[in-house]
């Protein structure tokens, strides 16, 4: 990535990925944003619910056209709903793996022909969960690990063309736990990282020189429980 370089981000509007987009911005790109709410004044976005996986390949298209051409593609949105497996609804548990695993794939897929044509980049957003399982949690691991092997398959077969990054990134201060029953939500003395230092992360594995690639990166914080 070089000043004026066109990032794509999905889930843009909050998070990390907002966080992302502000670190483009900060070195001189210029994000887009795919999310189903508006990210920051001035930023271009397409409205996309990334658990309708043809319509996100679509609203990529469009957002890539519109604006001419594109660089790099980091694919940060996403969500969970913790709980036994038993226990959660089926339409529930299949909403997390698509827009965590099948959401990123389709944009991805969508963004590769552009992708192809600049050389460019893609950064892909597992978690610590997905590479450390723990209970309560088997639609978001089964998603973060499908990210991880997908991520590596990716690399393998695009090596030469366009760059591929993995991200880790443990737990952060963001509004992802906020909508979770108690239980579930980190305590008080919980340590996380702040965003925009996993963001940081990202625009290094961005920005790294024609034919150097920085395959997998795990970001947390120093005392963050989740890895090993």
């Amino acid at each position: 990535m070089n000043a004026g370089s066109t990032v794509l981000v999905t889930g843009g509007s909050s998070g990390l990925g907002a966080a992302v987009v502000s670190a483009v911005a900060g070195a001189g790109g210029r994000p887009l944003v795919l999310d189903r709410q508006p990210p920051a004044d001035g930023v271009p976005w397409a409205a996309c619910d990334l658990a309708d996986t043809r319509a996100a390949e679509a609203a990529t298209r469009d957002i890539v056209e519109r604006t001419g051409g594109l660089d790099a593609v980091v694919t940060a949105a996403g969500m969970d709903v913790p709980g036994r497996l038993a226990d959660v609804p089926g339409e529930t548990w299949d909403r997390v793996v698509t827009v965590d695993l099948l959401g990123t794939a389709a944009v991805i897929r969508a963004a590769l022909p552009f992708l192809e044509a600049s050389r460019g980049r893609i950064v892909t957003v597992a978690s610590t969960l997905g590479v450390k399982a723990v209970g309560d949690a088997t639609a978001y691991c089964a998603a973060k690990f499908g990210v991880v092997g997908f991520t590596r398959a990716l690399a393998a077969e695009l090596a030469g063309r366009v760059g591929v990054a993995l991200l880790i990134p443990g737990g952060m201060r963001t509004a992802f736990f906020d909508d979770r029953d108690p239980q579930y939500r980190p305590g008080p003395d919980a340590v996380l990282n702040d965003p925009a230092d996993t963001a940081a992360a990202v625009l290094f594995a961005l920005t790294q020189p024609a034919g150097c690639a920085v395959r997998e990166l795990v970001v947390c914080a120093e005392q963050e429980s989740s890895y090993p």
